[in-house]
């Protein structure tokens, strides 16, 4: 009987524990990092290998971004996009095939739950135009910290809008261009003296349809011919 008695103990003490703990999933099932949110998750895309390299190691540094795809080009980015669904897409202004403004145009139709940013090293106020409307959310010049863009990028996942205010300021002074989107585009190929038949194959037109959207272009600046027109331009930040 005694023997009966401390072998219920021994079997109460072995319990005491677990039966505490009976019902309730032990440390090693819990989830890890209970309520700790999902990290952003980015796509990068520059034509320059080592801008774009650095940056993603940077970002890889912030514990809450996640670089999933990189990309050269503008295809190369809407396709990365379209299989990684990234939360943001950080968009290099100029890039072959597709510029910045046309990828994130795209993506607004295609994946609507990605915003876009534009980085760029080519920050004047006709760019920044036609970025807002193509509905992207934040514009931003290369010269930014890593730092700064990680923080911009949170803000901007989280429904704001950033534009450097550099940037805004130049956009305000300048006031709104004349030219249409296509004249500013021919106008800037035409501004180190391209002849017209380089300039049609790099904007996919026709050269006389160039022809007449140079012509269009010279006459709202008042310039004598494209050269003086493309100058005039950039002067007051339309290219």
């Amino acid at each position: 009987m005694v023997e009966a008695q401390r072998a219920e103990g021994r079997g109460a003490e072995g319990r005491g524990p677990d039966a505490a703990a009976e019902g309730l999933p032990s440390a090693a099932g819990a989830p890890e990092a209970a309520g700790a949110p999902a990290p952003l998750r980015v796509l990068l895309a520059d034509d320059e290998h080592l801008i774009r390299g650095a940056l993603a190691a940077l970002l890889a540094l912030e514990d809450d971004l996640q670089v999933v795809a990189e990309a050269a080009s503008g295809p190369e980015a809407l396709a990365m996009a379209l299989a990684q669904r990234p939360d943001i897409a950080v968009l290099d202004l100029q890039m072959p095939g597709m510029d910045g403004v046309a990828v994130a145009t795209s993506l607004r139709t295609r994946l609507p739950g990605c915003r876009a940013m534009i980085v760029t090293s080519h920050g004047r106020p006709g760019h920044l135009k036609r970025a807002l409307e193509a509905g992207v959310r934040g514009f931003v010049p290369k010269t930014v910290s890593a730092q700064r863009l990680a923080e911009i990028i949170r803000s901007v996942h989280a429904g704001n809008r950033y534009v450097d205010p550099e940037l805004a300021a130049d956009a305000i002074s300048a006031g709104d261009s004349p030219l249409t989107v296509r004249e500013a585009e021919v106008l800037e190929y035409a501004e180190n003296g391209a002849p017209i038949a380089e300039i049609a194959e790099r904007a996919a037109l026709s050269p006389g349809t160039v022809r007449n959207y140079l012509s269009s272009a010279a006459a709202k600046l008042c310039a004598e011919n494209r050269h003086a027109a493309a100058r005039i331009a950039r002067a007051r930040g339309w290219l």
